[in-house]
C-alpha cells in the first residue's frame, strides 16, 4: 500500500506534515556561475520541525498496519532527537508513550521539547554516539518484548519509502522536472534512499551526491561518518553518484550566514548540505538546478552554538 493513500486526511497535525515549500536561495549563491541555480526543502517547516515527521508517520503508521503497534505498547527507538520529537508530536495524537534512547550530548533544546512531548529519555555515551543509542535500544526491545515496538528508523524500510512516496515527488514537481542534482547529508539515510530512488525514476541522469562530516568526531548533529559508523541497513551506497565530506566549521559558518542572508534559522546539518550544494553549484554549467534539504531548525542549538 502507498504511503501517499494513507497519509491522514482528517484535521490534524499529522495531515500537515509534507508538502514544505522549495526555497531559492539568493544571496550564499552569488559567486556561483551565471544561470546555476539552488534550491533548498525547507523541511524545517513540517509541524514537528524537522525532516523527521514523515519516516516517523510512516514507521508509526506501518506498525499499526502489521499489529505490532496497538494500545498499550511504548513506541521505542534510538536517535540525536528529531525523530524522537516527530514520535512524541504524532504519539500524543495517538495515544502512545514514547521512549527514545539519545546520546548525552544532544543538545538541551531538544531534550527540553522530547519531555515537552512526554517522551522519556534514556542517555547513552556521548563517544558513540547514535550508534549507541542504537545498542541500548535493541537491548530494551529485547529483554522488554511485551512493552517495546522498537521502530528501528536505521532498518525500517517504512523510513526511505515516506521519502520516496512525499519528499521526491514534491521536489520533482515543484522544479517542473528541471532537477539536474541532489545533495543531502547521510544519518539514518532514509532522505537520500528514498528520494535518489524515486528521482532516479523520473530521470536517470540525475545526480545524487551524499554529505558526511570529515571525521568520525564532528559537531555536525544528525550526520554520520560512514567509515567508522554502524552503516544503516536502509542505505544503498550504489544510488551515490559522488560523496562530499564536509568539516564542522565549514557547516557551521553555513548555518549561521543562512541566517543572517537568506532569513533561513536552520541547523548545523542544514548548514553542511547547504555548503556541499554550493560545492556542486561551483562546478555546473548555466540551466543547472541543484536541491538539497533544509532538515530542522536552528532553535533546537542555541544553547550550543550562540553562547
Amino acid at each position: 500500500m502507498s504511503l501517499a493513500t494513507t497519509y491522514p486526511t482528517r484535521h490534524s497535525i499529522e495531515a500537515r506534515i509534507g508538502n514544505t515549500p522549495l526555497i531559492e536561495l539568493r544571496h550564499v549563491t552569488q559567486r556561483l556561475p551565471q544561470g546555476v541555480r539552488v534550491f533548498a526543502k525547507a523541511e524545517h517547516l513540517n509541524p514537528g520541525g524537522s525532516v523527521k515527521d514523515r519516516p516517523a508517520l510512516a514507521m508509526i503508521l506501518e506498525a499499526e498496519r502489521s499489529g505490532r503497534l496497538r494500545a498499550g505498547k511504548t513506541i521505542l527507538d534510538a536517535s540525536s532527537g528529531n525523530t524522537g520529537i516527530a514520535y512524541g508530536m504524532i504519539a500524543a495524537e495517538r495515544g502512545y508513550d514514547v521512549a527514545l534512547c539519545l546520546p548525552r550530548n544532544a543538545s538541551a533544546e531538544r531534550k527540553h521539547i522530547l519531555r515537552a512531548y512526554g517522551v522519556e529519555i534514556l542517555e547513552t555515551s556521548p563517544t558513540e554516539g547514535t550508534d549507541g543509542a542504537q545498542i541500548l535500544a535493541r537491548q530494551l526491545a529485547e529483554e522488554f518484548p511485551d512493552k517495546y515496538v522498537y521502530l528501528d528508523q536505521y532498518n525500517n524500510q517504512a523510513n526511505w519509502r515516506s521519502h520516496y512516496e512525499t519528499t521526491g515527488k514534491e521536489i520533482w514537481e515543484q522544479t517542473a522536472g528541471t532537477i539536474s542534482h541532489f545533495v543531502t547529508g547521510l544519518g539514518t539515510t532514509g532522505t537520500f534512499t528514498g528520494v535518489s530512488r524515486r528521482l532516479r525514476e523520473y530521470n536517470p541522469s540525475i545526480r545524487t551526491i551524499g554529505v558526511q562530516p570529515d571525521s568520525p568526531l564532528h559537531g555536525i548533529e544528525g550526520l554520520k561518518h560512514m567509515a567508522t559508523a554502524h552503516v544503516p541497513g536502509i542505505y544503498d551506497a550504489s544510488l551515490a553518484d559522488e560523496q562530499l565530506a564536509v568539516d564542522s566549521e565549514s557547516a557551521l559558518l553555513m548555518h549561521q550566514r543562512l541566517a543572517k542572508e537568506e532569513g533561513l534559522f536552520v541547523g548545523p546539518s542544514s548548514g553542511a548540505n547547504v555548503f556541499a550544494a554550493l560545492e556542486v553549484a561551483r562546478e555546473l554549467s548555466s540551466g543547472s538546478v541543484v536541491v538539497t534539504i533544509l532538515c530542522d531548525g536552528g532553535e533546537r542549538y542555541i544553547s550550543q552554538r550562540y553562547r
